[in-house]
C-alpha cells in the first residue's frame, strides 16, 4: 500500500498530464516544459524501487488492502502517460530488476506458469522435488493458468516455500504501442497495460488474500513507459540473470548447464507449466550440485533487487 501511495502522491504533486493526443506524443527524454516528464518518470522508478526493496521481506507475507479505487488509479495513470512515447524495448530496459543485491552465495529460482491452450500444464514432479528438498521459489503465475488449475494454485499459495507473483492477465508483452515479442502481440496502449497488470493482481489477491509485489510480463519484454506504469501500480518488475530453460525448450543437460552458471545473487527463470519437457530433470540434477558448491536458495522477497 505504501508503495502505491508514494508513487501516486508524487505525481499528484507534479500535476496530471493532459488527456491522450496521439498526434502530439512527447518523449520521456524530451518532456514539455511543464510538468518535467523525465524527472517525474525517473523519480517514479527510484521511489517505487526503493520502497519495494526496503520493505520486501517485511511485506512478503502481509495481506494487502487496497485503499485507492482501481478505476480512479487507472484514470490517473491514463492521464499521466497517454502522451509519453517509449524510448526502450526489450528484456533489460531501465527499471527492470535482474539480480539480488547481495554478495551472499544465494540464488533465487523463479518459475513461470504462462497458461493458455499449450501452456496450462502443471509440473508435479518439479514442485514435489522443491517441496521435498525444501527449496524456496518465486512463482510468476498468469491468470489463464490459475483458471485452468484452481486447486493446484491454491495449494501452492498456501505453501510457505512459495511466493505467488504476477505474470499478467493474458500473458502479453507489456507495451504502450503494441510491440510484439516471439510473435505474441503486446498490449496496445496505456489502458491495456494497466489491465494486463492490475486484473491479475486483483485476481491473485482475491484468491489468496495477499497482493503480489513483483511482476514479470508474458515473454519478459517491456517498453520503459510500461515499466513505469507497473511501478505506479505498486510492483517491482523482475526478469532474470540466468536463462534456466529457454521457455521450457532446453533438454536436461542444457537446464543443468544453465543453472550451474549461477553466481551470488543470480535470478533464474524457468517454467513449471510444461511437465512433458525436461525442466524438472535439469533442476533435479543441478540443485544438489549447487548446494555442494555452497549455494542456498531464497525467494525474491528475501533481498533487495538490482
Amino acid at each position: 500500500m505504501a508503495r502505491r501511495l508514494n508513487g501516486l502522491a508524487f505525481f499528484l504533486i507534479l500535476g496530471l498530464l493532459s488527456a491522450c493526443d496521439n498526434n502530439k506524443s512527447t518523449s520521456i527524454s524530451k518532456p514539455s516544459p511543464s510538468p518535467p516528464t523525465t524527472v517525474a518518470t525517473e523519480t517514479a522508478t527510484s521511489t517505487a524501487t526503493s520502497t519495494a526493496t526496503s520493505t520486501a521481506t517485511s511485506t512478503a507475507m502481509e495481506t494487502a488492502s487496497p485503499t485507492i479505487d482501481s478505476n480512479s488509479l487507472k484514470k490517473s495513470i491514463l492521464q499521466r502517460y497517454d502522451k509519453i512515447k517509449p524510448l526502450h524495448w526489450g528484456e533489460n530496459v531501465p527499471g527492470v530488476r535482474s539480480r539480488l543485491q547481495t554478495k551472499d552465495k544465494v540464488i533465487a529460482i523463479t518459475f513461470d506458469a504462462c497458461g493458455g491452450p499449450e501452456g496450462s500444464g502443471y509440473d508435479q514432479k518439479l514442485i514435489d522435488f522443491l517441496i521435498h528438498e525444501k527449496i524456496p521459489a518465486t512463482l510468476f503465475i498468469n491468470a489463464r493458468w490459475i483458471d485452468a488449475n484452481p486447486e493446484q494454485f491454491l495449494t501452492l499459495a498456501r505453501n510457505p516455500l512459495f511466493d505467488i507473483e504476477n505474470h499478467g492477465f493474458e500473458h502479453r508483452p507489456l507495451s504502450v504501442i503494441g510491440q510484439s515479442a516471439y510473435k505474441i502481440r503486446g498490449t496496445r496502449n496505456v489502458s491495456e497495460v494497466v489491465d494486463e497488470v492490475q486484473m491479475n493482481e486483483d485476481k491473485i489477491e482475491k484468491l489468496t488474500g495477499r497482493r503480489p509485489q513483483f511482476f514479470r510480463s508474458g515473454t519478459a519484454y517491456y517498453d520503459d513507459v510500461a515499466v513505469h506504469i507497473a511501478q505506479d501500480l505498486g510492483l517491482t518488475v523482475v526478469n532474470y540473470s540466468i536463462l534456466g530453460d529457454a521457455g521450457a525448450t532446453f533438454n536436461t543437460q542444457q537446464v543443468y548447464d544453465a543453472l550451474m552458471k549461477a553466481k551470488s545473487g543470480s535470478i533464474v527463470i524457468a517454467h513449471m507449466n510444461h511437465p512433458e519437457k525436461d525442466t524438472a530433470d535439469g533442476v533435479i540434477k543441478a540443485v544438489p550440485m549447487l548446494k555442494k558448491a555452497g549455494f542456498t536458495f531464497v525467494k525474491l522477497s528475501s533481498y533487495p533487487l538490482e
